[in-house]
């Protein structure tokens, strides 16, 4: 059995492979919106969600074409866990043949790509905050395809399906959970 970094041991490892300010944001974007998630799904393993959120994207900047691949090497190279392996990989699904079975693994699934967009949209806004972002606005942007076009919305649907939630909850709750995160910011 592998290490379960702590969230602080899983940032310092993202920053190791990762040197863009965008993708260390994203990081802990998301390992943020998994934290919020756990406390309803989890609480007993909040930190634990957070540090798969924290490392989902290890290898994206340096290996992009091996995304969630080489990321497996990383982690066991780093003595990792690999149920942590096994979470953070299954984003990938399915260019990666590791289906999201958990609901952490369900739900990273679903909001990997729903946190770019929201933050996207956010960006869009007079406030650049998602503090006064509502459904109506993702949800039109949602819509427009050349829009944040890598944020695939298939993903995010079928995250939403993965999950038996609609794709309006779903985002709903996405947009609350990247308000949690923005106030502790």
């Amino acid at each position: 059995m592998g290490k379960i970094p702590t969230v602080e041991e899983a940032a310092a490892l993202l920053d190791a492979f990762n040197e863009e300010p965008f993708h260390r944001k994203h990081g802990r974007i998301v390992s943020d919106v998994m934290g919020y998630f756990a406390k309803e799904y989890d609480p007993e393993r909040v930190d634990y969600w957070r540090a798969v959120g924290m490392l989902h994207d290890l290898d994206f900047e340096k290996y992009p074409e091996q995304h969630c691949v080489k990321e497996q090497e990383m982690m066991r190279e780093a003595g990792i866990d690999e149920g942590v392996i096994r979470a953070a990989a299954s984003h990938g699904y399915p260019a990666v043949p590791i289906e999201p079975q958990q609901t952490m693994e369900k739900v990273l699934y679903a909001v990997d790509e729903l946190t770019g967009l929201i933050g996207a949209v956010a960006l869009m806004r007079p406030s650049k905050s998602v503090q006064d972002l509502e459904l109506k606005s993702v949800k039109k942007k949602f819509k427009t395809l050349n829009f944040a076009a890598g944020c695939s919305r298939e993903v995010i649907q079928n995250g939403a399906d993965m999950l038996g939630w609609s794709l309006d909850e779903l985002i709903e709750r996405t947009i609350l959970a990247m308000r949690a995160s923005e106030q502790q910011a």
